[in-house]
């Protein structure tokens, strides 16, 4: 199947000379002469380029064969990540590129991720907007200090630096945006 200039959107899939993208940003553009087009920023799913590009009236972009599978995050040997279909045991690795360093600062061992495959190869990995984390480290609370307004910074358990308030504890479990990478609350 194939896009045609109406069909884009932010968001969506498409395969431009047999490289996956996703587009990012999105305008339509109708001068005062002339026919409209379409004005994009796409991103390579494969090694994350953003590059600009422009389709008109006729310009076609392609369905990408992806497939999304869940899988389990095993360990780092210091060179590839391991992964593990929990389904059917097999494992897989990816260099640290295609898992991409913002989303390793949130892994940890034993966790369910989204590994992407384009045309039976993994390309990228998505992990969950939230996940729990443990503190690891921070400056202790004082006296005086407040629940609200400060903050400070705290190490987790995977070596990722957050912004937390005050009250918060080494040893405390807090949930974190990964896209963001910000504190969002303290687990009960």
């Amino acid at each position: 199947m194939a896009y045609s200039m109406n069909d884009l959107k932010k968001g969506l899939r498409i395969e431009l000379g047999g490289v996956p993208y996703r587009i990012v940003e999105y305008q339509h553009v109708k001068p005062g002469k002339g026919a409209a087009y379409v004005r994009t920023k796409i991103k390579s799913l494969i090694d994350g380029r953003v590059l600009e590009k422009t389709f008109h009236a006729g310009d076609k972009a392609e369905k990408p064969d992806l497939e999304e599978k869940e899988m389990q995050y095993l360990y780092d040997d210091g060179e590839n990540m391991h992964f593990m279909d929990t389904s059917t045991y097999e494992q897989i690795a990816l260099t640290h590129d295609q898992v991409g360093d913002d989303n390793i600062k949130y892994m940890k061992d034993g966790m369910n991720v989204k590994i992407l495959f384009h045309n039976g190869k993994a390309i990228s990995v998505e992990i969950p907007q939230v996940v729990e984390l443990e503190v690891t480290e921070t400056a202790p609370a004082f006296k005086g200090d407040t629940a609200t307004g400060g903050r400070k910074p705290a190490t987790l358990e995977t070596g990722a630096v957050v912004q937390v308030p005050f009250h918060i504890l080494t040893g405390d479990v807090i949930k974190v945006d990964t896209i963001e990478g910000k504190y969002l609350e303290k687990v009960k």
